[in-house]
Order: structure tokens, then C-alpha cells, then sequence
């Protein structure tokens, strides 16, 4: 009986595998009109829209990373706001704040009244341009908002709408005037990705795109509905107990002092990946296992998205910045040396 529902089970997956794999295609499509290249760019902005986590992309300036994001909410039927960082921001600039409004009562009389005026951050898709420009206390005015899904102003608590998405960019050469993102605001990024510059073949693409007379028009092809009803099916994906152990000791890999450390673990870094790493780990395998037409996750599911989910979690130590070690480097190891399955599996 047990096997039997497990088969249903799994056969309901595959069936709304099918409609996630088409709108997943379709909404690649529209990005595809504007943004030329970045492949694995636009799949992990998606993967992370699918799941309900946020987005961080680091790159130099012009390669594409808020044209990526403006695209990305023209092609869904979203509300959709975007937040200029700069060092004078404030933290009501970006949750609202109570203003003092005047009334006339029906005798003619005059009183005030405060009422709350909601700020950029009450939207569904946000686009934090150039984040690391504010200063920490205006940093952590998202915090709330990128972990519970709600803003507390003048001690009263507003949910967001669903699904709310964070898209966050950053420059990562330019350090006058900047502020590093706190580990536990780069904690609530599920995926960290990294904008590299355009190939020949793509910049030629971009060229003849952009300095002719017709520009292309994005039509949206997906609503918040659809989005969240896809969201709940991926957390259906099944992912069997040796697949999450492999998750699970691929972030105890990076914790230098503990049993699963790799030698450039133990020698480079300070500190490790929480808990959310293990969930952005096992979620963005679920994606890639349904793209994929199949109901369950793989350890080649985990390890695709193994970097971008674990890079910005790690910290270096000093000798690993003085020679030029990178979380990458660290990472790809634990992806090539870490065993498939291991014992002592506690289930």
C-alpha cells in the first residue's frame, strides 16, 4: 500500500513537472529577448524565484545584471519596485513611515491622524541596485523582509505579498564608498552568482541588438498564482536520505573544525554554511531535478548548484586571502573529494 502511494505520489509530480518545465521555458524565453548569454545567471535568478528564495549577483559594471532583473519582471505578471542604494538612504526610504495626516469630521472640525505610508520594499519583485552602496543600518531594513516575509514599522507587523522575491546587485571592484553585506544579511541570499563579461559570439548578439532601430518587447507570460503553485511542487520532489546526508555533509564540509573538512577547508576558512545552505542546497536540487523530467533529486543535482549556494557562506581567513584562495577554489574540492554516501547515516 505504502509503495503504491509513494508510485501516485511520485507520478503527480512528474505529471506537474511537465506544466513547471514549459512555464520555466517560456518565461527563459522572454529574458532571452533582452539578455543576451549568462546562461547560468538567468538559471539561478529562476531557480531562486521558483523556490521563494533571494538572489545576489556580483559583477562589474554594465554586463547586464538590472537588465536581467527589469526583464525578469516584465515577463511576470508581478508588482514589481526598485531601490537605488546609496550612502544616504535611510531605512524608512525603503519600509514606509508614519506621516501625520489631517481630517475634517462631518460637524467641520479639523484632527490629525497618523497613518503609514508604505515604502518600495511592498512589492513582489525587488531590485536592491547596487546594495553594498548603503550603509549597514539601512542594509538591515531588509532583513525582516528577506527572511519573514513582513515588515515591522511603529510596532505593527505588515506581511508581504506572495511571492516576494529579492534581486540584489553589487560591485565587487569598486570599494570607496562601500559597505560588505553582513554575513547574516549574505546568509538570507539562497544563491550567490557571479556575472562574467560576454563572449565575442554574445557581444556581437548584444551590439546588433541594441544599436538598431527596433527594440524587442517582453510580454508577460507567468502571474503570482501560477508562481506559487509551482513553488509548493517543488517542495513535493522527493529526495531520498543518502541524497540529503550528501547535502548535509557538503556544508559540514566547510566547517573547518569539523569531521567532513577537506584539507583546504581546515587550512583556508574561518567560519562555514548554516543550516539555510543545506535548504538552498536541497531546493535548488529539487529544480533541477524537475527540469529535468524526474520526480526525485541526485547528488549531480546538488553539486550544480553546490557553488552558488555555498560561496558567499564561506568566510576566508587571513592566509587564505593573503594567497589569493578563493571560496570557489574551496568549494570545488569539497564537490570533488566529498564520497556519495557515507556511514553513520542517522535517519
Amino acid at each position: 500500500m505504502a509503495t503504491h502511494d509513494h508510485q501516485a505520489n511520485e507520478q503527480s509530480i512528474l505529471q506537474q513537472a511537465d506544466a513547471f518545465r514549459a512555464a520555466y521555458k517560456n518565461v527563459r524565453a522572454q529574458i532571452g529577448k533582452m539578455v543576451v548569454g549568462h546562461d547560468e545567471i538567468v538559471d539561478g535568478v529562476l531557480t531562486c524565484l521558483f523556490t521563494g528564495g533571494n538572489a545576489l549577483l556580483e559583477g562589474v559594471p554594465g554586463l547586464g545584471k538590472t537588465l536581467l532583473i527589469r526583464s525578469l519582471s516584465q515577463a511576470l505578471s508581478l508588482d514589481f519596485s526598485r531601490i537605488q542604494f546609496t550612502p544616504d538612504l535611510m531605512p524608512a526610504d525603503i519600509t514606509g513611515t508614519t506621516i501625520a495626516v489631517e481630517q475634517e469630521g462631518s460637524d467641520g472640525s479639523k484632527s490629525r491622524v497618523f497613518q503609514f505610508r508604505k515604502g518600495p520594499i511592498f512589492a513582489q519583485i525587488i531590485l536592491a541596485d547596487e546594495i553594498n552602496r548603503a550603509t549597514p543600518k539601512t542594509q538591515s531594513a531588509m532583513l525582516e523582509a528577506m527572511q519573514e516575509r513582513s515588515v515591522t514599522v511603529g510596532g505593527t507587523t505588515y506581511p508581504m505579498s506572495k511571492p516576494f522575491f529579492v534581486m540584489a546587485t553589487q560591485n565587487p571592484i569598486e570599494q570607496e564608498g562601500t559597505y560588505p553585506l553582513p554575513e547574516a544579511q549574505l546568509d538570507r541570499f539562497m544563491l550567490k552568482l557571479e556575472v562574467g563579461y560576454s563572449s565575442r559570439k554574445d557581444l556581437h548578439e548584444i551590439i546588433n541588438r541594441t544599436t538598431m532601430a527596433s527594440s524587442p518587447t517582453i510580454d508577460p507570460v507567468l502571474d503570482a498564482e501560477k508562481i506559487v503553485a509551482f513553488q509548493k511542487v517543488i517542495r513535493q520532489v522527493i529526495i531520498a536520505p543518502h541524497v540529503q546526508d550528501y547535502a548535509i555533509r557538503a556544508v559540514l564540509a566547510t566547517h573547518p573544525d569539523g569531521e567532513f573538512a577537506g584539507s583546504l577547508a581546515r587550512q583556508f576558512l574561518r567560519f562555514g554554511g548554516s543550516p539555510r545552505a543545506c535548504q538552498a542546497l536541497v531546493l535548488g536540487g529539487k529544480v533541477k531535478a524537475l527540469l529535468d523530467g524526474r520526480a526525485h533529486v541526485s547528488v549531480e543535482d546538488l553539486k550544480s548548484v553546490m557553488l552558488p549556494a555555498l560561496r558567499h557562506r564561506v568566510l576566508m581567513n587571513f592566509e587564505g586571502q593573503a594567497e589569493g584562495v578563493t571560496p570557489d577554489m574551496v568549494i570545488n574540492d569539497i564537490i570533488a573529494k566529498l564520497p556519495v554516501e557515507a556511514a553513520g547515516l542517522a535517519v
